[in-house]
């Protein structure tokens, strides 16, 4: 796949995660029929992750206080 169509789809697509507190969990969720974690980290704060949509990761979930940084925009989670 070229990368002008992968950035027009959901993969390749980055998402900055950094932590604001300790302890927040970031979890990558499948596609397809059912939706499951496949994986998960656990950040510390300060620290940050990158992380990037795949043919495998529809989604990601983060539980804890953290500043997500995506191609639309920033939000904070936890708040």
């Amino acid at each position: 796949m070229s990368e002008e169509k992968e950035e027009g789809s959901a993969r390749g697509r980055y998402v900055v995660v950094k932590a604001l507190e300790d302890g927040v969990v970031i979890m990558g969720l499948t596609r397809g029929k059912d939706t499951r974690s496949h994986h998960s980290e656990r950040l510390d704060e300060g620290e940050v992750l990158v992380a990037q949509f795949t043919e495998l990761t529809a989604a990601i979930k983060i539980r804890g206080k953290a500043e997500i940084l995506t191609d639309v925009g920033k939000v904070e989670s936890g708040s």
